[in-house]
C-alpha cells in the first residue's frame, strides 16, 4: 500500500469517526451519516490499497 494512500484512508476513518461522534452528541443525525459515510469512503480506499498489494506479489 502507497504511504499517501494509506494516510489519506486512515485520515478519512478518522475524520469520519469524529464526525460521526459528534453528530451523535448533538443529535444531529445528518452529521452522524455523513460521518458513516466518510469512514466507510476509508475503510473502502484502505481494503481497495490491501487488494493492489495481493496482486503486486
Amino acid at each position: 500500500m502507497s504511504d499517501k494512500e494509506k494516510s489519506r484512508a486512515k485520515a478519512e476513518q478518522a475524520k469520519g469517526k469524529v464526525k460521526e461522534t459528534a453528530g451523535r452528541a448533538v443529535g444531529n443525525e445528518s452529521m452522524t451519516a455523513e460521518g458513516r459515510a466518510e469512514k466507510a469512503k476509508g475503510d473502502a480506499r484502505q481494503a481497495k490499497e490491501k487488494m493492489k498489494d495481493v496482486f503486486k506479489r
